[in-house]
């Protein structure tokens, strides 16, 4: 959690005014937000080994928000006022935009969508959740090779190689080959540092590789017990309110490309559409709690846990809750939060290079269910692949270079929207995907077995097969009362 944990208040606070102490509560408000919201989803969402934490998806829209609080706002503010102005109006469009993910999640809707998705079009939403994250990978591991690269290699050593030469010791390496490699290079990015490696170098290089340079341990507290509406009173504005509404829909796309990869790495039954509607439901009430603490972003299902799935082969539904709970503890005591926070980035990015990969196949392993010999299959795969790689890299280098998106109207709502949608591969892929998969030749015979789509009839609904109660009944025996269908 650490890698998306960090990332976002690194890139809104400064922009918002804020400084490390800013940094270090917002830090300790997300990671104590995602241990609710992950213990809810397991609990009573989807039931699966989901971690919910912070989503990329938001900060186009946040950082609008900024922008716009920072032109209207007094010039006479003080830097922690700016930062407080801005991250209310952030709530408040956080609270209102949840409400479409509570929606389409509870009453249904979200619902009829899963039911009609195929596996030919689940094939490029599952591996563009994780191929599309491929920026996150190693550009981010490149900015310090001599810290990141011996993290990459030792992952792969840990988790691949090892555990097949010392298989008859009885030693399971590969589940613990993140915590060893990150402890390992954490150690030796630490003597480094120590030793004066980057007392010289850039501003940029040591900003990556320095494990001493974000001041957050000084500026984190022991303790602090993040509470809702900590910032003020949230402020509302409805253009605001639509482009966070872009960035939910957005969320909810990209979680249901990852719980669907979670639930094959944890060896459950293809998860029932009612079932992922109300995983939904409830990732919409985690978005509406991130609001009301003050997180900055919405929440989505986590990419790299679910990698983390198929690396350590452990889909336990307990471990990711008390896994949870740990996310619970290091918040509240912010010196131990703040002390995993100082992990270089660059390693972190070294474990998004197999994890993110783990989701990508994840999405390829569902090629089995579909004809590859027909041509129907091979052009929507390929055009939709295609498509959810190139359409969003034109729009992020548009507005890399022009500094605004290609969308450039009068209303800086809908321009937003335009650029959250299309910036994402997995939303571009799955509505290329589904569109094609649903228009192109579906008269023809042979059109349903192509798309694969016999083989997940029998999941469609809940009491089809009877091991979906066994994966994802609700506890202290809800169903009676919140049945699924």
């Amino acid at each position: 959690m650490l890698g998306t944990t960090v990332i976002i208040p690194s890139i809104l606070v400064p922009l918002m005014g804020g400084g490390n102490v800013e940094k270090a509560d917002l830090i300790n408000t997300l990671l104590f937000v995602a241990g609710i919201n992950t213990l809810l989803q397991t609990w009573f969402g989807t039931r699966l080994p989901v971690v919910i934490g912070g989503s990329y998806a938001f900060i186009i829209p946040a950082i609008s928000i900024v922008l716009s609080s920072n032109n209207n706002n007094n010039t006479f503010l003080s830097p922690h006022q700016r930062f407080k102005q801005s991250m209310r109006a952030i709530q408040g469009a956080l609270i209102i935009a949840s409400f479409f993910q509570i929606v389409i999640g509870f009453f249904g809707f979200w619902r009829i969508f899963a039911r009609f998705l195929s596996p030919l079009a689940a094939v490029p939403l599952v591996t563009l959740t994780g191929l599309g994250l491929y920026a996150h990978g190693f550009p981010q591991l490149a900015k310090c090779v001599e810290i990141g690269l011996p993290a990459l290699v030792m992952v792969v050593l840990l988790s691949q190689f090892l555990p097949h030469l010392m298989k008859s010791k009885g030693i399971k390496l590969d589940q613990f080959a993140v915590l060893f490699s990150v402890a390992i290079v954490w150690a030796y990015a630490e003597i480094l540092t120590v030793a004066g490696a980057y007392d010289n170098k850039p501003t940029s290089t040591q900003i990556s590789c320095r494990t001493d340079r974000s001041g957050l341990l000084s500026a984190a507290p022991w303790i602090r017990v993040p509470y809702p509406f900590q910032w003020g009173r949230p402020t509302f504005d409805a253009g605001d309110t639509f482009a966070m509404m872009a960035a939910c829909f957005v969320a909810v796309v990209e979680s249901t490309g990852t719980i669907i990869a979670a639930s094959r790495y944890g060896s459950a039954t293809p998860i029932p559409p009612s079932v992922l509607s109300r995983g939904i439901g409830w990732l919409g009430l985690g978005t509406l709690l991130a609001g009301a603490f003050g997180t900055g972003s919405g929440s989505t299902a986590s990419v790299e846990n679910a990698g983390l799935l198929g690396l350590t082969r452990v889909g336990s539904q307990r471990v990711v809750q008390i896994s949870a709970g740990f996310m619970l503890f290091f918040s509240v005591l912010g010196k131990f939060g703040a002390l995993l926070a100082s992990i270089p980035l660059p390693i972190v990015a070294a474990l998004y290079c197999i994890l993110f990969a783990y989701v990508c196949s994840a999405g390829l392993g569902f090629l089995q269910f579909c004809n590859l010999n027909s041509f129907r299959t091979k052009f929507i795969l390929g055009f939709s692949l295609f498509m959810g790689l190139s359409v969003p890299q034109y729009f992020n280098e548009y507005l890399l270079i022009s500094g605004r998106g290609p969308v450039h109207t009068g209303a800086i709502w809908f321009n937003n929207i335009m650029q959250v949608i299309f910036s994402s591969p997995a939303t571009v892929a799955i509505i290329v995907a589904f569109f094609l998969d649903w228009t192109h030749s579906l008269r023809h015979s042979s059109t349903r077995r192509d798309s694969g789509r016999h083989w997940w009839r029998k999941f469609r609904n809940f009491d089809q097969d009877s091991r979906s109660a066994e994966f994802y009944s609700l506890p202290y025996n809800l169903n009676r009362f919140f049945p699924s269908f």
